[in-house]
């Protein structure tokens, strides 16, 4: 039989939570650790932004949304 593989990745989740308390801090301060010792080449992202929705609001204040009845 072929084992589940969503059930092996819980499972695997479950035994590194618990290594760590379930601690999300612990939980990165090791997976940082790992990245450093690995050898392997990590890319980092710049912090994602939220979108500016000043527009989506004016358009809401002049009553272009609003329903004619």
């Amino acid at each position: 039989m072929i084992p589940d593989p969503v059930a092996e990745i819980k499972r695997i989740r479950h035994e590194l939570g618990a290594e760590m308390a379930f601690d999300v801090h612990r939980l990165f301060d090791d997976l940082r650790r790992r990245e450093a010792t690995s050898g392997r080449k990590y890319v980092r992202r710049p912090a994602r932004r939220i979108a500016d929705n000043r527009s989506l609001d004016q358009s809401r204040r002049s009553g272009r949304n609003q329903v004619e009845s």
